[in-house]
């Protein structure tokens, strides 16, 4: 029924909480202590992402034959600050991060590109679905190969929606899983790349789709002729929790084995539903054969009983005809 198919999505998003503040794996922690504290992971975080945006930075000046420029280390942006408050306190060993925090690249909007007869792989808006991106769910882009390379998609690429006419829709995102060919995201696309020596991609693909990230999205959200927009600084600063890349692992595992054996549940309720739908209809074309109960052969045809019914019916009609005018009018004559 509808009331259970409710339920099993609430106890979907239970599952997805517990995911993200830690609860799914607490017994494991209490065996497996955490490494290093929160304030140590972060420390880490801030470290891996300057020395990325350093390699940057070097790689460019290289390619452009230029010597890097003295304190040219000074002009590292530092990231957004999480926000945390109304937020849970973490498991030991966690920490809150701003999404700016975990990406040392620029957030990149894709590209326009009209539709064309020929030319490069560009992704449909419905290719985001399910918090995956199906590479397949494209159309050709009137642009080169060349024009396309700086927006081509990458193995762990997140890619989010820009806007959309649903609230609950926009701001959704979809992990990319292997990459055989170039296909480029649409200017309908936001794409973010995380620091991977600290966060995986596929575990802030599993925390945007959780109520903290949602939550965040869905009040920045700002809408113009019914369609909900979300901004870069939108993205960059959520916040979401991030447990040691272990945990991160084995949360993963743990709720792809529970949403496992709710999705069996589910599928067991609608052939349970479609089982009795095709009961009721079995009983019911029984029932109308006479099927259902003892055929007593003495019993007259229906043919019989039908007519009968007839034959009563039009004898009460009759019954029950009113007297004619004239006779009910002599009838008050008479004395």
């Amino acid at each position: 029924s509808s009331a259970t198919q409710k339920k099993l999505a609430q106890y979907r998003q239970s599952l997805l909480k517990a995911a993200v503040e830690g609860a799914l794996t607490a017994e494991w922690r209490q065996q497996h202590p955490p490494a290093e504290t929160g304030a140590q992971l972060l420390q880490r975080i801030f470290t891996e992402r300057r020395a990325r945006w350093e390699a940057k930075q070097l790689a460019k000046f290289k390619q452009q034959g230029k010597t890097p420029p003295k304190d040219w280390q000074k002009k590292y942006p530092e990231p957004v600050q999480p926000d945390t408050s109304g937020l849970p306190e973490l498991p030991q060993g966690w920490v809150w991060a701003s999404v700016n925090q975990l990406s040392p690249d620029d957030l990149a909007n894709g590209r326009s590109v009209p539709t064309a007869e020929t030319g490069a792989k560009v992704l449909r808006l419905t290719a985001i679905k399910a918090g995956a991106v199906d590479l397949h769910e494209r159309k050709l882009g009137a642009w080169s190969s060349e024009e396309a390379a700086p927006f081509a998609v990458s193995e762990g690429d997140l890619l989010i929606v820009r806007g959309n006419g649903s609230l609950t829709l926009v701001g959704r995102a979809g992990l990319v899983g292997s990459v055989d060919e170039q296909v480029a995201y649409p200017d309908t696309m936001i794409r973010l790349r995380v620091v991977e020596a600290v966060v995986s991609p596929a575990w802030i693909g599993l925390v945007w789709d959780s109520h903290v990230v949602r939550s965040h999205l869905e009040r920045r959200a700002r809408t113009s002729a019914g369609i909900y927009k979300i901004a870069q600084p939108d993205i960059v600063s959520a916040t979401v929790p991030v447990p040691g890349l272990a945990e991160q692992v084995l949360i993963r595992q743990a709720l792809a084995q529970q949403l496992e054996q709710l999705a069996a549940m589910e599928s067991a309720m609608e052939t349970g539903l479609k089982q009795s739908s095709v009961q009721r209809q079995n009983i019911l074309r029984a029932a109308f054969a006479g099927q259902l109960v003892p055929q007593d052969p003495s019993d007259e045809p229906a043919s019989v009983l039908l007519a009968r019914i007839r034959a009563e019916r039009a004898a009460h009609e009759a019954a029950k005809k009113p007297r004619s005018r004239k006779s009910a009018s002599s009838l008050r004559s008479t004395p």
